[in-house]
């Protein structure tokens, strides 16, 4: 069912934050994206500096929802609730029976189309992304989904750039996740996005989790889990404290004390990605942190991080972020000046 109704950039620009949230079950939920949504969204977390949002579970037809994991939730709250939710978070469902895709009701379609059409965020965890294809609000749209059904939803929707490769994405106002975990991510990126990194680092602060993971980050790689002697992760913890030196393939490979082409092939395996990569995302985001939350310049942040100047700086950051250090400060700065340490 095309959700024919689109929504103006202008539109979308005039909710200035986020303060209702309703995540929609149908049967066949995933128990875990469901306790992702109400981890995130569902808790007040005044008591340790972060935000708290008006969360509703809700579903087309209220009273006992099947789940996948084979147990029962009860839920009251009908689609009502997202009439006036500033997002709606499309729970993940099962998808793996068949060849086909379950189908939703269509009141359930309705609403999201109503809700992204008034400007509310559609933030879709995993399979969910199938529900926001019925609905049409994938056409013409970067998005993701697990990598296990990616090449069934390009399937299903020819015109959406399906990205099989990420952890999240972020189109007008409609975020898409990967499985799992990639979840937490996606709705840290969105609470970030709307409220700030202090409220997203509160967040994560409470559920033990990194406050940023990047949403190109890959979803997988091929060795995941190597041999503990022989784990890059002492050294990747090293370059994390020491990002404003100079960093090559043959000095990390002569501190990890292995061949320059043993080394690269160990850091692709266990990041999924190139040293340079990697290190230029980790002096991102260690800008983006000084950015909100000291009063350096963009000259000083650059050479702390790393990057030298500030205009190699702006050339990494508006690749990554797709704005510039400047804009990024007016947005999730915290405006409390700080020595950078």
């Amino acid at each position: 069912m095309p959700c024919f109704i689109d929504i103006l950039p202008s539109v979308c620009q005039a909710v200035p934050m986020i303060e209702k949230v309703a995540a929609v079950v149908v049967p066949g939920v995933a128990p875990f994206e469901m306790g992702i949504a109400y981890e995130v969204f569902g808790i007040d977390r005044r008591d340790t500096g972060g935000p708290t949002f008006e969360f509703t579970l809700c579903t087309p037809v209220p009273g006992s929802v099947p789940t996948k994991g084979g147990f029962a939730l009860q839920v009251d709250a009908g689609l009502e609730a997202t009439e006036d939710a500033d997002v709606v978070v499309v729970v993940a469902y099962d998808v793996l029976s068949g060849d086909g895709v379950p189908e939703v009701p269509p009141s359930y379609l309705d609403a999201l189309c109503r809700a992204h059409a008034r400007g509310a965020w559609i933030l879709s965890l995993c399979s969910g992304a199938f529900v926001l294809a019925a609905a049409g609000l994938l056409a013409g749209r970067r998005c993701t989904t697990h990598w296990m059904f990616a090449d069934r939803l390009a399937a299903l929707v020819p015109d959406a750039d399906v990205d099989p490769d990420v952890l999240y994405v972020a189109d007008r106002r409609v975020l898409t996740s990967a499985g799992t975990a990639a979840g937490i991510d996606a709705a840290l990126h969105l609470v970030r996005t709307e409220l700030g990194g202090e409220a997203a680092r509160a967040v994560a602060r409470r559920m033990i989790v990194p406050p940023q993971r990047d949403g190109g980050q890959a979803q997988f790689v091929l060795d995941p889990v190597p041999e503990a002697a022989d784990s890059l992760a002492p050294l990747l913890a090293w370059v994390r404290t020491h990002l404003a030196e100079p960093h090559t393939v043959p000095s990390l490979a002569r501190r990890a004390m292995l061949s320059e082409r043993t080394f690269a092939r160990r850091f692709a395996a266990e990041t999924g990605t190139t040293p340079a990569a990697w290190i230029a995302r980790q002096r991102v985001a260690r800008a983006q942190e000084l950015l909100e939350t000291t009063a350096a310049s963009i000259d000083e942040i650059a050479d702390t991080v790393g990057f030298g100047t500030a205009a190699v700086l702006r050339h990494h950051f508006t690749r990554v972020l797709g704005t510039s250090p400047t804009a990024y400060r007016r947005r999730f700065g915290d405006r409390v000046p700080a020595v950078v340490p």
